[in-house]
């Protein structure tokens, strides 16, 4: 059994939290917030973000980062992706050499337009970073409903110990080389998963979600390949997989946050109203700054930015899309 560090006490690391305290292992979870920490030592619980889900013994919770990850095997971090670089500056003085670091964020840095798992070898060049997401809602994982996830790493021996930790019978593990691809799904489908909730908002219905699940992983995919992603990943997991659960569930917050926009709330009012960070916003002003360095067009994500940004009623955006020329579904495609 090993030593794990949970870095960051949101609901994602708290639900992972009892994943790996039920495989056995020593779990110690870090919050930047004595109040969080008080609250978890207290109850057992995360009375705010996981309500309703009861902590193991083997769990335990300190305001120290430096015992975190000094006393830790391997670390996840699981800190929003807004605070990632931040975070990592503040751990990189105590991070041991090749030790593990298991990214489980999901964004882009908008100034430089790294992902999460770039910025932390940028911060801490020492350490062996590797990323696992997939369709995974921290509501559910938490009280032990059967779930699928990727671990991403540059080695293979790295990603089979992330199974190796991770891995019981109702969270399975699955492993992956192409850490660029997965980390390009699991963050621009939040753009996507904001236009859905849109819809959602608007009153529109099945039709319009599956067209924008099915256009939104066609706008992704191709900036992935371009940018040197595998194909193969936008059409599993951690691209398609993760693209529906965040379009559909009524645990996702950029859905959420998509649908009281399309009520007619502002981005702001519609932050607030979530109470969680919503990371679609934090992606949607980096997708665009992708697609124009790989010269690639993103209307759907183009039309998201408008609505957060430019104050562009959600349902001037949906006109937009239906109304642009008209095009074959697959360039590829050809008649005979």
């Amino acid at each position: 059994m090993e030593k794990i560090g949970i870095i960051g006490a949101g609901s994602w690391g708290i639900a992972l939290s009892t994943v790996v305290a039920k495989n056995g292992h020593d779990v110690l979870v870090w919050s930047i917030m004595p109040e969080e920490i008080e609250m978890l030592k207290t109850k057992h619980e995360h009375i705010d973000k996981l309500p309703g889900v009861k902590l193991s013994d083997k769990i335990s919770f300190t305001t120290d980062l430096k015992e975190t990850i000094e006393n830790s095997d391997v670390l996840v971090l699981a800190v929003p992706s807004v605070f990632t670089r931040s975070t990592a500056k503040s751990m990189a003085l105590h991070v041991k050499d090749g030790q593990i670091i298991v990214c489980v964020a999901k964004g882009i840095e908008e100034n430089t337009l790294k992902t999460i798992s770039e910025v932390v070898e940028e911060e801490i060049p020492n350490a062996d970073v590797a990323i696992m997401c997939g369709p995974s809602h921290a509501e559910e994982v938490g009280i032990g409903l059967p779930t699928t996830v990727v671990a991403g790493a540059r080695t293979r021996k790295t990603a089979e110990h992330i199974q190796d930790i991770f891995m019981n019978e109702v969270f399975r593990v699955y492993s992956s080389p192409d850490m660029l691809g997965m980390e390009l799904g699991g963050s621009l489908k939040n753009v996507i998963a904001l236009a859905a909730g849109m819809a959602d908002g608007l009153g529109y219905g099945d039709n319009t979600k599956a067209a924008l699940i099915t256009r939104g992983i066609a706008e992704i995919a191709p900036l992935a390949v371009k940018m040197g992603a595998k194909a193969e990943t936008l059409s599993g997991l951690t691209g398609i997989g993760d693209l529906i659960v965040t379009c559909e569930s009524k645990h996702s917050r950029n859905r959420k946050a998509g649908m009281l926009m399309g009520q007619g709330y502002t981005m702001e009012q519609a932050t607030a109203e979530v109470k969680m960070v919503v990371e679609g916003i934090y992606s949607a002003k980096a997708a665009l700054g992708l697609a124009r360095k790989y010269d690639v067009t993103l209307p759907i994500i183009e039309e998201v930015n408008k609505v957060l940004f430019e104050n562009k009623p959600a349902k001037e955006a949906v006109m937009e899309l239906m109304l642009r020329d008209k095009r074959v579904e697959h360039a590829a495609l050809d008649w005979d």
